[in-house]
């Protein structure tokens, strides 16, 4: 991982983290459609001006990793607090991690959850939660191979309004 830099994002960068962003709610709609947010006409500018408003944002990050001084990825995390609701404490929640298709498995998306993961312990999270879609055995492994375990399955039942 000598040939990654990781780093902070920043506004220059927002036009490539937008059409990541689009990429990964595209995927993810394709594997449910009625679970995942629909893409939208334009959402490579929506999730663009989405991160973007995240950059300043004391309880959250957006690390981006460079090859060869290309950015290759990003990942979005923040500090969460107590939720009764989902029964748990506070803890850091890492919300996306998006890898060009020329960069993955090359160890860009391990430096980036590692990168997130040390943000997050060095603004106090106690533990660190993520959700992946069920149908993404490389994120599954991925996030395995970091010593995350599954702790919650989360089911969906979809209420059709009759008209």
């Amino acid at each position: 991982m000598d040939d990654i830099v990781i780093r902070r994002a920043r506004e220059s960068d927002l036009p490539l983290l937008g059409r990541l962003g689009a990429l990964l709610m595209q995927t993810h709609y394709a594997f449910d459609e009625q679970r995942f947010m629909a893409p939208g006409p334009n959402p490579a500018e929506g999730y663009g001006w989405f991160l973007g408003s995240q950059l300043t944002e004391e309880d959250a990050v957006v690390l981006v990793a460079e090859r060869a001084g290309v950015v290759a990825g990003y990942v979005y995390a923040g500090l969460e607090p107590r939720s009764w609701k989902e029964l748990r404490e506070p803890a850091g929640f890492i919300h996306d991690v998006a890898v060009q298709e020329s960069s993955r498995r090359t160890k860009v998306a391990t430096a980036l959850v590692e990168a997130a993961i040390e943000w997050l312990r060095a603004h106090g999270a106690p533990r660190v939660l993520l959700w992946t879609a069920q149908q993404n055995s490389g994120a599954l492994s991925l996030f395995s191979s970091l010593g995350f375990r599954r702790t919650m399955i989360e089911m969906t039942l979809e209420l059709h309004r009759e008209d």
